[in-house]
This record gives C-alpha cells, structure tokens and sequence, in this order.
C-alpha cells in the first residue's frame, strides 16, 4: 500500500518516534511510506526520516483554518497516490480527513493523549467530524480512548486502542555511567522525558530531598533525559535541596538504550500520559519501575508486579518507593524481569503495525487493547 504517515509536530518526543519507527516497520514490510510534518518545526523528525532513507514531505499551516494547507495537503497525496493517510493527533486529524477525502484516499487517525482538542468547543466538534468521516480513530490508550469518548460525546466503538509498539532498545551500561563518573556503589536513577511540568520532575526532585533528608538511602544518582522549559527551575530546586551534585540534566539525548542500560531504577512521575512511549523502553530493558499511578500507566504495567505505582503529585509516596527499591535488590530483579516478559509481549512496534495493517485494509485488528487494571494472563 502507499500510506501517508502525517504529524503536527517534528521534535524529539514519543508520538514522533512512534511515527518513525511504524514508518521503518511498514517499509520492511513492503510498503511505500511519505512522512509528512510541518515545514515550520525544527526539523529533528525528518532529519531523521531522510537519515534512514525517506523522503519527508512538509506543509504549510499559516493560521488555524487554512484552506491553502489543505489543497497542497490534497495535491501531496494526489501526487503519490496515496491510498492510506494515517494522521497523528488533533491537527493532522482533521486536515489529513478534509485531504484524504479529496483525493480519494482511506483516513486513520491515531490520538497519543495530547488534550488541545478538549478546551474549545469548536476544536471538539472538528475533532468529531473528522472522526465522522475517517475509517477508523484510534488511541493509544484505554484512559485516552475514554477522555476522546467522554470529551467528545461519541460512542464506545467510535475509538479503538492500538498500544503504542516499540523496537526492543539494546544499550551498553558502562558508557553514561563512565560519562557521569557514576561509582560502583552507587544507583542510578534515570529518567526520559521532556522537561515540561506535566512530566512531574519537580516532583521527583521533592521526593529526592526528602529522601535525603530522612537519610539512611542506598547511595545515588539521577540522570534525566530531556530538554524543555523546566531545566533552570529543576537545577534551581536541586541546589537548594543540596543534591545538585547528584542531579544531572542531560539535555536531548540520542543514545535512550544507553541511558537506560546504565540506570539501576527508572521513575516517571507524571502528571499526566497517555501511553508513554519511554515506560516501554524502560520496560522492554529490564528494569524496575516506579510511575505515577495516572492515565494508561496501569494499562501498562501490573501494579507491584511489574511496576511500583504511585499516586500522582505525592513527594512522599514516591520518596518511600524509591527508598524501598533502592534498599531491594531482588525486588528491583523480580520487577524488572516481570516487566521486560511484559514488554516483549505485548508493546513490540510489530504487534502495533499488525494493528494498524488491519485498519489500513479494513480488516479486524488482532491485538486486543490492555485490560485497563493491569491484569493478564
């Protein structure tokens, strides 16, 4: 099939690596895939499109409704003869409909748990109508397919969920732990993320200082992955807590298997998600986790068997979790294999393209969604 794989945005974050790595499994499997994105973004996505053999394509979106995007969109799929566009959030949601109409081709449209489209009305009823007249709209999560059921008043077979799949990261422990001058005796706390509020590192850094303000921990470290507005106000909260010298921010980082082979505990404390890309990674690694307890984390991991999960917001809890792991060799062990058997299972990028395969040929997905508390067989 020609799929036209469109998204809103082009930095480095989960959806746009989802979208990259659907794109390379589509390929292997014999399909011709155009990657569009904004012409207007700061281009790491089709850097890395075009680094892996692509050809990226860019529009054009000058104002909110622009009619001009949607007829080069049109032209674009026209031109390629594109049969299938998948669309990835609200924006290319509804444009990439409006242009799959036009030409002719077949319109999904994949919701990561970005929530722009809830706080107008105006964008929800888009949103719907988009929906309207696509083949099929799917989420990325139980929690986030019943925000779009609830927020946007629509039916329970209106959203589909198709977890987000991975290819299983393969690092090499000692280079970050060499570069960070970590000690043989002392665990690394790592986290990936983008440094925006809602990623909850504030949180985290609070958990830390009480942690070391009770005293008594296994000796550690916290290396955080990621760029974003947060960075002055995290180096800021861990100078005053005194931990500075344990807290690295590593800014953008291209090597995640490694980052993650070098740590000892992973910990995302967000405040909000959908299905976080970065837990599966964590996951798929081998080791053990404590995630705030929100969105389609649970969906996820099976609480306390492959995952310790905390309540959102609460320095407390996590400052417990995380002491109790550190403290716990063979329960970091038994975590992290649990949710290593999970990940491989369940959240591999070819289970994910087997799913949207299906809906690309109007067939029945095959991969049922996480039961929503957890469980499994």
């Amino acid at each position: 099939m020609r799929v036209a794989l469109m998204l809103e945005t082009d930095g480095p974050g989960g959806a746009e690596t989802v979208v990259l790595q659907l794109a390379e499994e589509l390929r292997r499997r014999g399909h011709d895939v155009m990657p569009v994105g904004p012409a207007n973004g700061c281009g790491w996505l089709g850097g890395e499109f075009a680094a892996r053999g692509f050809t990226p394509r860019t529009y054009v979106l000058r104002r909110p409704l622009d009619w001009a995007c949607v007829t080069s969109l049109t032209a674009l799929m026209q031109s390629h003869r594109t049969q299938v566009v998948h669309s990835h959030e609200f924006t290319m949601a509804v444009y990439g409909a409006v242009a799959a109409r036009r030409a002719g081709a077949r319109h999904i449209i994949t919701m990561h748990g970005g929530r722009y489209y809830a706080e107008a009305w105006r964008r929800r009823a888009a949103l719907r109508w988009a929906m309207g007249h696509s083949a099929a709209t799917t989420a990325v999560s139980g929690a986030t397919a019943a925000d779009l059921r609830r927020t946007l008043g629509v039916h329970d077979e209106a959203v589909r969920v198709v977890p987000n799949g991975i290819e299983m990261p393969r690092g090499e422990r000692a280079a970050l732990r060499r570069e960070l001058n970590v000690g043989e005796d002392e665990l690394l706390i790592v986290a990936i993320g983008n440094l925006y509020p809602v990623k909850g590192h504030a949180v985290l850094l609070r958990a830390l200082a009480e942690l070391e303000e009770q005293g008594g921990a296994p000796a550690w470290r916290l290396a955080i992955a990621g760029r974003g507005e947060e960075e002055q106000h995290l180096r800021d909260m861990a100078g005053e807590a005194g931990i500075a010298s344990r807290v690295h921010l590593l800014g953008f980082r291209s090597d995640a298997p490694d980052i993650l082979a070098a740590g000892d505990l992973f910990v995302m404390p967000s405040l909000s998600e959908g299905l976080p890309l970065a837990l599966v990674e964590a996951m798929a690694t081998g080791l053990p986790i404590i995630a705030s307890d929100v969105g389609g984390i649970p969906e996820v991991v099976a609480r306390d068997a492959e995952a310790v999960l905390v309540p959102v917001a609460s320095p407390p809890a996590l400052a417990a979790a995380i002491r109790s792991l550190l403290a716990d060799p063979a329960r970091r062990a038994a975590i992290g294999g649990a949710a290593q058997r999970r990940a491989y299972r369940d959240f591999s990028v070819g289970t994910m393209a087997n799913a949207y395969e299906s809906l690309y040929r109007g067939t029945t997905p095959t991969p049922a969604a996480p039961d929503p508390t957890g469980a499994h067989a």
